[in-house]
């Protein structure tokens, strides 16, 4: 065993089975969807058979074993790695060849133009994405990628030990009633060294805090902070003023039994950015307009005259 994981094992490490499932392999179809970010065809084939960890699906041998979260990293598809993170995809889950999904947001020498990397890398970090050695997947090489690209923001909060990670606060003396909150470090300030982080609540109070104030609490399934539903063809994201809230409607949601949670307001924010979009491609002159406040306008319905007998 300490040939596998090292001299300094700390006695908690589970080693990997022989009898583990090998992982599922995804139709040619669902590695297509991903890319193209249809998630409502992606969460339809995952949940036809539970039993199965599609979640961690992977292509064919042919394209390198691709984890599907790898796959939607690489096409740009920032709302299908969340929820696929949210189902419990390996964030660090890695191809044939060793790329993860963190190494392919920057693998490419048009990947930071082209792509939202900076929001790619602190959703992957917030989940507890690693960096590895090998493969072009370390540290240093995602640094070297963003400030070839004049990305210095970015290669800043990736070089420092907590940037984008989501943490919770502790030993806060100046304001107590925080310790134990959840926070995500948004921005690291090497000059002081601190980070500007936010917390997680529906408030989304900024502080600036130093290292000694935050330790981290990567994303889970069970805790993840908020949760971003798929609903009538659009993300809805749900906001709590607790990571103790969020655990608890993620609990109800997977016994079926989850109530809304500022579920008007979420989808009146996607309404009315679905309206924006419409409006900014000039397709806003359907018949079934939206109102200026995001909720759509219901059409009246005549009643049929009742026959006389």
């Amino acid at each position: 065993a300490e040939e596998l994981v090292g001299a300094d094992w700390d006695g908690v490490t589970v080693l990997e089975g022989n009898n583990d499932k090998p992982p599922v392999v995804m139709p040619d179809y669902i590695s297509v969807v991903i890319g193209r970010g249809d998630i409502k065809a992606v969460l339809r084939w995952i949940n036809a058979n539970r039993t199965e960890d599609r979640a961690n699906a992977i292509s064919s041998p042919e394209t390198a074993r691709v984890p599907a979260l790898f796959a939607a990293a690489a096409s740009g598809q920032l709302a299908m790695m969340t929820q696929l993170l949210q189902l419990g995809a390996n964030v660090d889950g890695r191809a044939s060849y060793g790329g993860t999904a963190m190494s392919v947001t920057f693998s490419d020498s048009e990947g930071l133009l082209r792509r939202n990397a900076t929001e790619m890398a602190k959703l992957l970090l917030s989940w507890g994405a690693s960096f590895f050695t090998e493969g072009g997947c370390s540290r240093e090489d995602a640094v070297f990628d963003a400030t070839k690209q004049d990305q210095h923001e970015l290669a800043n909060l990736i070089e420092s030990e907590l940037g984008g990670r989501r943490c919770e606060i502790i030993n806060l003396s100046s304001r107590p009633e925080l310790n134990g909150k959840t926070c995500v470090a948004d921005e690291y300030l090497p000059a002081s060294n601190q980070y500007k982080v936010t917390l997680e609540n529906i408030a989304k109070e900024v502080l600036v805090l130093g290292p000694d104030n935050l330790k981290r609490r990567d994303r889970t399934p069970q805790d993840c902070g908020y949760y971003t539903e798929f609903k009538n063809g659009r993300t809805i994201r749900h906001d709590f003023d607790s990571s103790e809230d969020c655990q608890a409607f993620v609990a109800a949601l997977n016994k079926g039994d989850a109530q809304p949670v500022v579920t008007e307001e979420a989808e009146a924010r996607a309404e009315q950015a679905a309206a924006e979009l419409l409006a900014e491609l000039g397709l806003d002159d359907s018949p079934d307009k939206s109102s200026s406040n995001g909720h759509k306008t219901k059409k009246s319905k005549k009643k049929k005259k009742r026959a006389k007998k």
